[in-house]
């Protein structure tokens, strides 16, 4: 076959650098765009925040003549210049039982010098003083030992967040210990979930520092670690170091039996048979707990059916997740994007209210004066292309910022401005809308209104959400029209929240009543916007 040239005419489309840079900002969220922000600035020098002081001096030692160019093509540009505009919880053998390990060989935890907890400050003079403690049970406060966190102003305790392992350590430190025992008590702290729990089993941690080859030495450091455990489980809050939610909960019911048997004849005789019914239910399946089987739980408890119900009236006061109070909620804090205000201003692109970037989440940026000037009087000298390509690079993210946050406001307006009635009278008003929509209005893809309506916030007079929020399919209605599945979700809820505890409605009872409302809405459609809104079904709302 002989070899042939040929020429042949085809089209292609070609995204550029600069393009490519403008749809992935476009998609980022403000905590990515944050991120992006940072190590632009860390890699390229020719961009700079504005409001820096650092670049003042130099430009102040500037020669005059570079001055006197820049003054001529000034290279300064900031993003957020537009925001001023838009406005924007053992007994006492189980402490000594440190002592009487199965083996006195020395044991590491990783933890001593490291574990950041004074040993001698634990123990008192030294830890052979510790047996004359006689074990007493820890002091269960969960602010800590000392008392100058209670008389500390409310606003210093807020702004200083405690974490549950913070809180465990501090009450570890009025527990006398040896050494190996504080250890191992750090050591199983440090290994807590969010919630308090102990996901992984004693023998496994015991084999992670490795020492699983010498049975001897295996068996002293399991022992330590079972042993605090159960001091970690007496420490408050109460449940915390639990395996499993079965344990969790036996714990809470065990800490009020005891304080029951300290309160004596006061005590009620039907309390303390909830508590025990309760614990035998909480031994059991959860299956059964959580469908509210009161008969299977009755057979399987030999209670009678009143017990079985108050205790699971007990069982549902108790605190699933123990660290859940102390969980770092501004770390899901959200920063919205645009601020939507009523307002009475005229002139305003959507009348009565005010949509406006936010501010604080507008990085302002510039390209740095000082090194653009030196660059252009440099003209032709070895590196020149590689720096002024760097130089474009920054003009580009400048550009490419702003534009995205641009694009943000328009589309943020034109959804206000279409969902007028929700910001006025909330979800019931939602109106039925689809990405086309906006894209149309805007002559904008619809692949671009969908990455700006994603992990982007709108802070409205109704709540903040997300921009894809306000998006939703249509239901038919009798009269022709349609209603919003957003509409539809807060009808069902407001349903649900008039409706009888002892009678709970169901999901074609549901589905019923909003026929009568003129809403055509299929029953296995309730269940699924029931199931999406996190309400359990009629079985698992009744009252016991």
């Amino acid at each position: 076959m002989m070899p042939s040239l040929s020429l042949r005419v085809s089209q292609s489309l070609t995204l550029t650098p600069q393009l490519q840079q403008s749809i992935r900002l476009l998609q980022l969220s403000t905590q990515e765009l944050t991120q992006e922000v940072e190590q632009m600035l860390d890699e390229n020098p020719f961009l700079e925040r504005e409001g820096d002081d650092a670049a003042e001096p130099e430009r102040a030692e500037a020669p005059a003549d570079n001055a006197s160019e820049g003054s001529e093509g000034s290279e300064t540009a900031a993003v957020g210049d537009k925001a001023a505009d838009t406005t924007t919880s053992t007994d006492a053998s189980s402490a000594s039982d440190f002592e009487a390990g199965p083996s006195d060989l020395p044991l590491d935890f990783g933890a001593g010098k490291e574990t950041g907890v004074d040993a001698e400050a634990a123990s008192g003079d030294s830890a052979s003083d510790w047996e004359e403690w006689g074990g007493d049970l820890p002091a269960r406060s969960s602010a800590g030992s000392g008392d100058d966190d209670d008389e500390a102003p409310l606003s210093d305790r807020r702004s200083e967040h405690l974490s549950l392992q913070d809180v465990l350590h501090r009450q570890a430190l009025s527990l006398r210990l040896c050494q190996e025992g504080q250890a191992a008590l750090y050591f199983l702290i440090e290994s807590l979930n969010d919630d308090g729990y102990l996901e992984e089993t004693l023998a496994e941690l015991a084999q992670s520092f490795g020492d699983a080859s010498d049975p001897e030495r295996y068996e002293a450091l399991l022992h330590h670690l079972t042993v605090a455990l159960r001091l970690l489980q007496s420490l408050e809050p109460i449940g915390v170091g639990a395996r499993n939610l079965s344990e969790c909960m036996q714990l809470q019911i065990k800490a009020r039996q005891r304080l029951l048997d300290e309160e004596g004849s006061d005590a009620p005789e039907v309390d303390a048979l909830a508590l025990e019914t309760a614990l035998l239910v909480c031994q059991e399946s959860l299956d059964l707990l959580a469908r509210r089987d009161v008969r299977k739980l009755m057979q399987l408890t030999g209670c009678n059916e009143a017990s079985v119900r108050s205790a699971l009236m007990l069982i549902a006061k108790l605190e699933p997740r123990p660290g859940r109070p102390y969980a770092d909620v501004d770390r899901n804090a959200i920063i919205p994007d645009v601020i939507v205000r009523p307002s009475n201003e005229r002139g305003l692109p959507v009348p009565g209210f005010s949509v406006q970037l936010n501010a604080e989440v507008m990085p302002r940026l510039r390209v740095q004066d000082v090194y653009a000037n030196a660059l252009r009087s440099h003209k032709g000298s070895e590196g020149h292309g590689a720096l002024q390509q760097r130089l474009q690079e920054a003009r580009w993210f400048i550009k490419n910022i702003q534009q995205r946050f641009d694009t943000i406001l328009r589309v943020s307006q034109a959804i206000v401005e279409r969902q007028r009635n929700f910001f006025v009278h909330g979800e019931l008003a939602m109106r039925p809308m689809v990405l086309r929509e906006i894209a149309d209005e805007l002559g904008l893809h619809e692949s671009t209104i969908s990455r700006v309506t994603t992990a982007k916030y709108m802070a409205t007079p109704q709540g903040t959400f997300e921009l894809k929020y306000f998006f939703g399919s249509g239901l038919g209605t009798e009269t022709g029209g349609s209603a919003s599945s957003t509409a539809v979700k807060a009808l069902i809820k407001q349903l649900l929240d008039e409706e009888s505890a002892k009678k709970p409605l169901s999901d074609a009872k549901i589905a019923d009543l909003l026929q009568a409302q003129g809403i055509e809405c299929a029953r296995r459609t309730v269940a699924k916007y029931r199931e999406a809104m996190r309400i359990p079904p009629a079985s698992l709302r009744k009252a016991l």
